[in-house]
């Protein structure tokens, strides 16, 4: 399971949903880390679909996204991402993942809260017991 200072993976009823917790302002750290997590999930599975929750989200550091391992894990999402979809993400998050969803090859989806985007994607968090969340 992944974890950063502000990414932190969320366990799911579905083992090709790779669904995470965006907290405070991601950093260079922050997305490297996820990227190289991405590429291993993209080499277990032909298609995933990722989740992502914003909370108390302030933002990313302007070079967040300028690494190798980052670039490479975005260039393979284009073909082994299904679905992508945002839950409470700030308006223009929101806003870029819909356009984005018109002219890439991704379904993508946004959400106000937690719960419907689990729902859309026909799948909960899991308790730390490992049971499904109500």
């Amino acid at each position: 399971m992944l974890s950063t200072s502000s990414i932190k993976e969320l366990s799911t009823t579905r083992p090709d949903l790779y669904a995470f917790r965006v907290q405070g302002t991601v950093s260079r750290a922050d997305m490297t880390e996820m990227a190289r997590h991405m590429n291993t999930a993209f080499d277990a599975h032909d298609n995933v679909d990722m989740l992502l929750y914003f909370e108390d989200f302030e933002g990313s550091k302007p070079d967040a996204g300028l690494d190798l391992e980052t670039v490479k894990s975005q260039l393979r999402s284009l073909s082994s991402v299904r679905r992508y979809v945002v839950a409470n993400a700030p308006d223009r998050a929101a806003d870029m993942v819909e356009a984005f969803g018109k002219i890439l090859p991704v379904e993508t989806e946004a959400y106000d809260d937690l719960d419907a985007a689990f729902q859309s994607l026909d799948a909960k968090t899991m308790t730390t017991t490992g049971q499904p969340a109500a």
